[in-house]
This record gives structure tokens, C-alpha cells and sequence, in this order.
């Protein structure tokens, strides 16, 4: 089986490479050649048997999406994006990336004849904007609130059309906000989620733009690559036409992962968070949602943590390489 990750330089396009490379595995089946793209070439996963192609370019541009698929790759793993606060602060780039890239993907294959692949298309949370139930139901309808939000909810619509007309089986995954993201801040409007925890565990200091009120769905990183993982070899016959869903995730308070790091960490670590109030990043989540019932991705087997102890367990595992 031949995987194309796109976004392969990104946090779970890395953690995914390396997945691979240290199995030889996706969904269960054997991987024999790896394709990975990204804006900076990708380092290859160490370890891997197959055929390796890595090289750095941008979805959106004339001819990439066709080098992409020259090769026929059976599963495509689309993580490039530009991320939330970035599509809010540069409208015309994350249009060009995320709604341009993701169309010129989907016409590419769709060129190639007698080729129809597994497409795994990273959606996001911020498809929904308020006003919302407190617990949003699978078959809610999409209302997104910014312009990140809108380009993932058209990426949603193209998925099932593509996947309707038989050039794509798409599937595509919704993913809560990762955390505890390992490395530096991105600009993403939820960047601090993972930076309360992750710096204070690190012994350095953090700062909270928003109120301990302030509620989100949350998975970890290794969640992520696992919803990747089962989504390669998912029969996609139980989905029918609608091939988007959110994924299993924990719903806490901004006070809850404190408390949980408390926990973990005790109060010295939790005296590194400096409450420094942002209007802007509150505008941007204050219309996001904040639970979900996922009843329907919890039926076609994808799981991620229960509680939000066991994200920052997780964390400590991988990353830190220490046993909670």
C-alpha cells in the first residue's frame, strides 16, 4: 500500500510518518512506499523498509496536486492547512490553501482514470458556530462563524460530493483540539489550550488569554493519529453520503485541565499560568463549540482518552517520557 501525507512536517503528519515507519503499518494493512509533502521538506521517519518520497510544495500551486497523485497512491492523509488564526488574519491565504489546495487535490484525482483512493480529509471543530446546543448532536447542521471555519465546512461538502460521483472514498475526521501539543506555540486562536500545561510542565512560564469558564473537546496527539489509523481501512459502507463526523473527545473547562495539572504537577506548576485577558483569541473561541455527542464515530470504532488526566498522561508518556 502506498500512504501520501500531506502536511507531513506538521505535528500529526510527523507523528503519523513515524507510525508507519515504525510498524510498517497503516489500518492494519502493510505500507510499502511513503509520499510526504509539506511547505518545508519533511524528514523522513528513520526506520522505514519501503520507498521514501519527500519533498516541500504547496497544495495550491499549478501541477503539485498532480505529482501528488502521479503515483496512485491508495490512502491520502490531507492535514495541509493553514490553522485558525492564521486563515482569520490573511483571508485570501487560507482561502488559496485550504479551499483552493483541497479543490485541486480532489480534480487531480479525479483526472486520473479507474483511480479512486481513501481520502482523509482533516476537518475541524470550527465548522459549528454559536449558537448551538450545549451538546451538539452528529447530524447538526455546519454554521461556521470565521473564515478557517468555512473553508473546512466547503472542504466537508466537496468530500461528499467527490465520494458521491465514485472519484474519492472519502472519509472526513473532525478533529477536537490536540493536546497537549508537544514543540513551540502555532498560530492557531487555540494554541494556549496546550501551552497552560505544556510550559509549566516544562518549568517555564504561560499565559491564559481567556477565563477558567471557558469550555472545549479536546483529544491527544496520539488520539489523532489513531483516528488517522482506523480511518485508512474504515468500510466506508455503514457512512453512506454523508462522510464527515466529529471524533470522540474530552469536554472540560480551561479550570478542569488546570486542575488536572495540579494534580500531575502540583501548585508550583500551576503558578506558571499568567492570566493575561486577549479580546481577540476570546472573540475567535468564544463562538466555538464545547461537547459533542459522538455516537456515530464511537459506532465505527474510533475512541480517543475519557478524561482529561489521561491527555496529560499521554503527554507525559510520549513526550516526556515518564510513567504518570
Amino acid at each position: 500500500m502506498r500512504v501520501a501525507i500531506l502536511g507531513a512536517a506538521g505535528m500529526i503528519g510527523r507523528k503519523l510518518a513515524e507510525r508507519i515507519a515504525a510498524t510498517g503499518l497503516l489500518g492494519g494493512k502493510s505500507v510499502d512506499a511513503m509520499t510526504l509533502v509539506d511547505l518545508a521538506i519533511p524528514q523522513v521517519a528513520e526506520g522505514f523498509a519501503g520507498t521514501r518520497d519527500a519533498f516541500a510544495a504547496d497544495l495550491s500551486a499549478p501541477d503539485v496536486a498532480s505529482r501528488v497523485v502521479a503515483d496512485r497512491p491508495d490512502v491520502i492523509v490531507h492535514l495541509a492547512a493553514i490553522v485558525s488564526g492564521e486563515a482569520e488574519a490573511d483571508m485570501a491565504k487560507g482561502y488559496r490553501v485550504n479551499l483552493d489546495g483541497t479543490r485541486a487535490l480532489l480534480e487531480a484525482i479525479a483526472e486520473v482514470e479507474g483511480y479512486c483512493p481513501r481520502l482523509i480529509y482533516a476537518s475541524s471543530l470550527a465548522v459549528f458556530g454559536a449558537p448551538f446546543p450545549a451538546k451538539i448532536p452528529d447530524d447538526y447542521y455546519l454554521t461556521p462563524l470565521t473564515s478557517y471555519g468555512s473553508q473546512k465546512a466547503m472542504g466537508e461538502l466537496l468530500l461528499n460530493d467527490y465520494s458521491r460521483r465514485g472519484f474519492i472514498d472519502g472519509i472526513g475526521i473532525r478533529f477536537p483540539t490536540i493536546c497537549i501539543r508537544p514543540g513551540k506555540p502555532n498560530k492557531a486562536a487555540s494554541s494556549f489550550y496546550s501551552g497552560i500545561l505544556r510550559e509549566p510542565l516544562n518549568g517555564q512560564e504561560a499565559i491564559l488569554p481567556v477565563g477558567d469558564d471557558v469550555r472545549h473537546w479536546f483529544a491527544s496527539p496520539r488520539s489523532a493519529v489513531e483516528y488517522i489509523n482506523h480511518a485508512a481501512t474504515l468500510d466506508t459502507a455503514a457512512m453512506g453520503a454523508q462522510r464527515c463526523m466529529t471524533m470522540p473527545g474530552v469536554s472540560a473547562t480551561v479550570g478542569e485541565q488546570i486542575e488536572a495539572l495540579r494534580a500531575v504537577a502540583g501548585d508550583a506548576a500551576v503558578a506558571l499560568i499568567c492570566r493575561v485577558p486577549d479580546p481577540a483569541v476570546l472573540n475567535i473561541i468564544s463562538g466555538w463549540p464545547r461537547d459533542f455527542d459522538t455516537a456515530r464515530a464511537l459506532s465505527l470504532g474510533f475512541r480517543a482518552e475519557s478524561t482529561f488526566g489521561e491527555i496529560i498522561a499521554v503527554y507525559l508518556e510520549d513526550e516526556m517520557r515518564q510513567k504518570p
